[in-house]
């Protein structure tokens, strides 16, 4: 039985009585319009490089399929393709509206035949053991349900010696950054969110579930709790933002 961590409590509309799950995947709908627009904004285009050297660190592996959770509008699926060059690229996610705007990305390119995208969430992949030669996840482990969950599942779905990698905000160990971080998170964001007509709430949401999300060691230490091997994380930009990766044993 996986254990409920004090992060999988944080929800984006606190008076629904509906799951995290339903909550996030309502949300996503929502803002789905405008999301790629509003985190190339918030971030002044650096998420672009944080994706680039999180893919980057599946080349030495030549992964051939690869799953991409929760995949939102596929940003990570289709730099993955054009980085990797797999066979095959399938992603998931909660949100329909997000899957949709992704798609439409996928036949721009052209590359429907290379890339699927499905409603899917992390807790229950409908994928047989061993599928899957790495699994990555941008800035999605932080929406997860049940954290422990959603990680032994992928790992279930990855074969012997496969890589996982994992895009997540963490909290800045500088002072002074940490202070400036917190001001952008819970002041500007929130109010760049409404000046775009877009959820507010939302924006409060995400950056509660970044605060309260375990990161750098106690993420890994996750990992390696529920099975991984080879664990190790990469702070990016001044530790704003951290790469993890973890294998699945031989």
């Amino acid at each position: 039985m996986s254990n409920i961590l004090p992060h999988d409590n944080i929800i984006p509309f606190k008076d629904s009585e509906k799951s995290k799950k339903q909550q996030v995947a309502d949300m996503f709908d929502k803002i789905a319009s405008r999301y790629d627009l509003m985190n190339r904004f918030l971030s002044a285009r650096t998420d672009i490089g944080w994706r680039k050297k999180a893919i980057q660190k599946l080349k030495k592996d030549n992964p051939q399929h690869i799953l991409d959770v929760a995949t939102g509008t596929a940003d990570m699926a289709l730099m993955a393709y054009k980085m990797l060059k797999p066979a095959y690229i399938t992603g998931i996610d909660i949100s329909e509206g997000m899957l949709e705007l992704g798609r439409k990305k996928i036949e721009k390119e052209q590359l429907g035949d290379k890339i699927q995208l499905h409603v899917g969430d992390s807790e229950t992949i409908k994928s047989a053991e061993n599928t899957f030669d790495a699994v990555m996840v941008a800035f999605g482990v932080r929406n997860f349900e049940n954290l422990e969950k959603g990680l032994t599942e992928m790992l279930r779905v990855l074969k012997p010696g496969g890589q996982l990698i994992v895009l997540e905000f963490s909290k800045p160990r500088s002072k002074a950054v940490k202070k400036f971080y917190n001001l952008y998170m819970g002041i500007v964001a929130p109010q760049v969110a409404r000046w775009f007509k877009q959820n507010k709430e939302a924006y409060k949401y995400l950056n509660e579930s970044a605060k309260a999300f375990p990161d750098r060691h106690l993420f890994t230490d996750i990992l390696k709790k529920v099975g991984y091997s080879n664990t190790e994380f990469q702070p990016l930009s001044f530790g704003i933002c951290c790469i993890y990766s973890g294998r699945k044993p031989l």
